[in-house]
């Protein structure tokens, strides 16, 4: 797991240059978590690690880019809200 967290948060710096790498990894392992979490509870069977990875990649693609500007309120994601 560390290998593949590593790589797609590395993948994530590639499409937003404002993410440290550990902004980025955060990022992926938040990602990750809440995908399998979300799966689990709405009662989907465990698809795997490519699954998940299949989905934090597209959303790698389509969020990257702008994540540094994320507004939340969820404790998991607020460290990473970067101060005006």
């Amino acid at each position: 797991m560390e290998d593949r967290f590593d790589r797609l948060a590395r993948v994530l710096m590639s499409k937003n240059e404002h993410l440290t790498y550990d902004d980025a990894r955060s990022w992926i392992e938040g990602l990750w978590e809440d995908f399998e979490s979300s799966r689990a509870r709405a009662g989907y069977k465990y698809g795997g690690k490519n699954k998940t990875e299949e989905m934090v990649v597209q959303w790698i693609n389509s969020f990257g880019p702008k994540l540094h500007e994320y507004e939340t309120t969820n404790p998991k994601f607020k460290h990473l809200k970067k101060k005006k």
